[in-house]
């Protein structure tokens, strides 16, 4: 691979807002583990391994099994989530896909409040622009050390 621009360098002022983000999501009352979990879940939709390594071991570090997560990319067959965590992950796909139908909102707005459906969403694009950002720029998989970023 040819050596590309490195954000770090390049990007301080675009990623101090992406981490301001993350401050924002920190303070969400949607509950960490939940996030994480859709971290990780629209990290393998999009095909991001450093966000998929991150978002793995910062799970884990908060308590996520093993077989949840290796059971995530197709969590319609097991039974190991919720039903407020399905809800989350059928939102999840279908902002990542930019398709929204109405019966995967109906059922996000059983599980979340309005302020929490916002939320979710919110950090439901911040993953997607990080694994776009680490796809064009790549970080290297495997480096990320638990609460490397605060």
């Amino acid at each position: 691979m040819e050596q590309r621009i490195n954000m770090n360098d390049k990007g301080q002022g675009a990623l101090k807002l992406l981490f301001a983000f993350g401050g924002y999501l920190k303070k969400s009352p949607v509950e960490v583990n939940l996030l994480e979990l859709v971290f990780f879940r629209v990290s393998q939709i999009n095909g991001c391994a450093y966000c998929l390594d991150m978002h793995a071991k910062d799970a884990r570090a908060k308590g996520e099994t093993e077989q949840r997560l290796y059971g995530l990319s197709v969590w319609r067959e097991t039974p190991y989530y919720t039903d407020r965590e399905r809800a989350a992950l059928a939102w999840s796909e279908a902002v990542t896909e930019c398709d929204v139908p109405d019966h995967v909102y109906v059922e996000a707005c059983k599980y979340f409040t309005e302020q929490e459906l916002v939320d979710l969403t919110f950090a439901i694009t911040t993953i997607n622009t990080w694994n776009r950002l680490n796809l064009a720029f790549p970080t290297t998989p495997g480096t990320y050390q638990v609460g490397q970023f605060g």
